[in-house]
């Protein structure tokens, strides 16, 4: 792989976890987990898959990143991140990326998801 395709992945990778920053923290664990593994599992794809790969991916960066931006300007509104997923993109989808989204939607929105994330908080004195 190019020298500059591989700095491209790896700036994208961090810069999604630090978005994930700003996410709930079940959701950040959950958000973190899928983009590790998303990313391991395609570090071996052909260039054409690698590109449509690292465009979605940075939509979803440039998606979450607003987000954050308006989230923190309404500050007295709940937070709210995501979006509506066209039926006619899941049309693009393979089988087992369907199975994928699938899992990650009930993960997301179970009441109790298995996640048990507390923050670490340090006493204010």
């Amino acid at each position: 792989m190019p020298v500059g395709h591989v700095s491209r992945v790896r700036a994208l990778y961090r810069r999604i976890l630090l978005l994930h920053r700003v996410l709930p923290p079940d959701l950040k664990a959950l958000g973190d987990q899928y983009v590790k593994d998303e990313f391991r599992r395609h570090k071996t794809v052909g260039s054409d898959e690698a590109e449509r790969f690292l465009q979605e991916w940075e939509a979803y960066a440039a998606v979450l990143w607003q987000q954050a931006n308006e989230n923190r300007h309404n500050s007295t509104e709940k937070s709210c991140f995501g979006i509506s997923l066209p039926e006619e993109r899941l049309n693009d989808f393979r089988d087992e990326q369907i199975g994928q989204l699938q899992e990650l939607m009930q993960e997301a929105t179970k009441p109790n998801r298995q996640f048990s994330i507390t923050e670490s908080r340090k006493p204010k004195f």
